[in-house]
This record gives C-alpha cells, structure tokens and sequence, in this order.
C-alpha cells in the first residue's frame, strides 16, 4: 500500500520542484529538527538507500530521504527495493524521487498517492518576460523590455536558476532608473557561473581546453548531462538562424536579430564567432551530434558521463571548418 508520506517529484522546472521540496521539509520540521539524506540515484548503490531508509531508532528525529535522478533506477530487483522503502515509510519519515525527467520506471511510478506525484514543467515562454518583470517591480527596480530579454537569454530555462541570478543582480544594479539590457550584460557576464551557455562561448571560440574544462565544471556541480546538451541544442538552433541572416546580409540589423531571440551582445557575439568556424552543413551536423548523445547519457551510467561528454565535446569541436 502506498505511504502517503511518499512523493515523486518530476520534470525540469527546478525552482517549482525546489519549492515543493522545501515546503515538505517545513511541514516535517514542525515535530522537530528532521535528519535530511539527499542520495543521487547512479552513485549510491539503492541497497544502500533501502539500509539508510530501514535503520530507525525509536527515538529518533523525524527524517526526510530526497533521491535525486531517481531515473537512474530502472533494474526490476532495485525498483522492487526502493517501492518497498517507499511504501512501508515510518510516520515520521518522508522519501522524495526526484528526476528532471518526466517518468520513471514502473515499478516506481505506483508507489505513492497519485496526488503526491507531480510533474513540474517549465515555465510557458509567454511567462517568462512577466516573471522578472515582478520580480524586478517586487525589489523596487524599474527594467526595461530589452533587459528582460537579455536575462532570459543569458540564464537557464527555470524559476531556480531566474530566481538565484535575479537576487545577485539586485546587489549591483541602480534604483534611481529603469535598468538597461547593458546593465544586465555588465553584471551577468562579471558574475555568472558555468552553464552550457557559456560552455557554447568556449566551442565558438574554438578552445577546446577550456571547453572541456567548463563541461567538467557543469558535471561536477551535478549538472544532467541532459540539461547542458538541451541548452547547446538551444544554441546551435540560434547560430542557426543567425547564419540565415548573415546569408540575408541582416546580421547587423538589431531588429532582425531580436526577432530570433538574440538581444544579448554576448550571444551575438558567440554566435558570430561560431559562425567564423562552422559552415551551415556543420551546424546541422551539430545539432545531430547532440540528439545522439542526448540518447547516450539517458543509457549511460554516472560512471561514465565524464568520458561521454568529452567525446561529445571534441567530436562537435571537430565538425568545425578546417
């Protein structure tokens, strides 16, 4: 029987998930501190987190157990297993499967309330814009539309990563006027971490060295493989229609290139430099190199992300023109 302490979390809308998350842990928090256990399904063995789930001492505080990629747990014998746990959970105990995907493996899929599993999909595009917009008003920040887009542009596609990069701007950006897209570039490319943007910055430039780098960066900050080739798809699409537009000779009309999403200075300026080194063919071949490995890493275990990803890295470095 399921426990209706048990949850599944799904999708790739992180801040949503995040905030569900937290609100579970507050609500757990009210019988006391709880013990959290946060495992990552692909590193730690399922019978390790079925060993950590049944050791409870009798006056012990409550405890929360958060499995991350809870999609990596696909084996009949390792599914059975973390059911079990799920469904024979202590009252004092809460478990989360957490993936960014948008199923698991049947034997997990039934084994919490059908109103304790929710899929948390991105945010509508149309959204997006009137997103920050509040956020910025909530802050006391005017910003313009052109600002608007170039976050959108510069940061991942979820509420957790819009949420983190607007909160550190509000340190640097003026009160006294509307906040210009300049601004937001100055500030974001000073202070933003790695993310497959700028990872698509090293490929355009062609260093290899540092693209390798900043993919081991993004893997090692636990960043899905499937996240960071979904966001180079996002720019390999751009270079794309960029590419029609230096064909079109408009690539330095402003208007035309905001029409297809390239408002930031960076991005153009990545997207020109991409340009220099790709032939449209190239482009095209990219975008296929990173479907297929977007099929590998979903088969592929932990252990051997590493190696995949930087054979996706140099083989996509090497479609570029000699």
């Amino acid at each position: 029987m399921a426990a209706n302490n048990a949850y599944i979390f799904l999708g790739p809308e992180i801040g949503e998930k995040q905030d569900a998350i937290d609100a579970i842990r507050k609500k757990l928090a009210a019988g006391g501190t709880p013990d959290e256990f946060v495992f990552y399904a692909g590193e730690t063995p399922p019978l390790k987190i079925a060993e950590a789930v049944q050791n409870h001492s009798l006056f012990a505080a409550p405890r929360l157990f958060i499995v991350k990629n809870a999609d990596q747990i696909k084996k009949k014998d390792e599914t059975s297993l973390i059911a079990s746990c799920m469904e024979e959970l202590e009252a004092d105990s809460v478990m989360i499967l957490v993936s960014d995907d948008f199923k698991l493996a049947a034997g997990l899929d039934s084994c919490c309330p059908r109103n304790n599993r929710t899929v948390f999909y991105e945010m509508y595009e149309n959204k997006k814009p009137e997103w920050v917009q509040s956020f910025f008003r909530r802050e006391g920040h005017k910003i313009t539309a052109n600002a608007v887009d170039v976050i959108l542009e510069m940061v991942e596609n979820n509420t957790d990563a819009l949420k983190r990069e607007c909160s550190r701007l509000m340190l640097f950006l003026p009160k006294d006027r509307p906040v210009e897209a300049d601004d937001i570039e100055k500030w974001l490319s000073h202070n933003r971490e790695e993310s497959a943007f700028t990872l698509f910055s090293r490929i355009a430039a062609g260093d290899a060295q540092k693209a390798v780098e900043t993919m081991h960066t993004l893997l090692a900050a636990k960043e899905r493989p499937q996240s960071i080739l979904a966001g180079l798809t996002w720019c390999f699409r751009k270079l794309r229609d960029y590419m029609v537009l230096v064909r079109e000779g408009k690539a330095d009309n402003s208007f035309e290139t905001k029409k297809i999403g390239l408002s930031s200075p960076k991005t153009k300026s990545d997207c020109a430099a991409a340009a220099r080194r790709y032939n449209s063919a190239a482009v095209d071949a990219c975008l296929a190199l990173t479907a297929e490995y977007e099929i590998l890493a979903r088969q592929a275990g932990q252990a051997l992300e590493s190696v995949l990803m930087d054979m996706y890295v140099l083989k996509v470095m090497g479609r570029a023109k000699a």
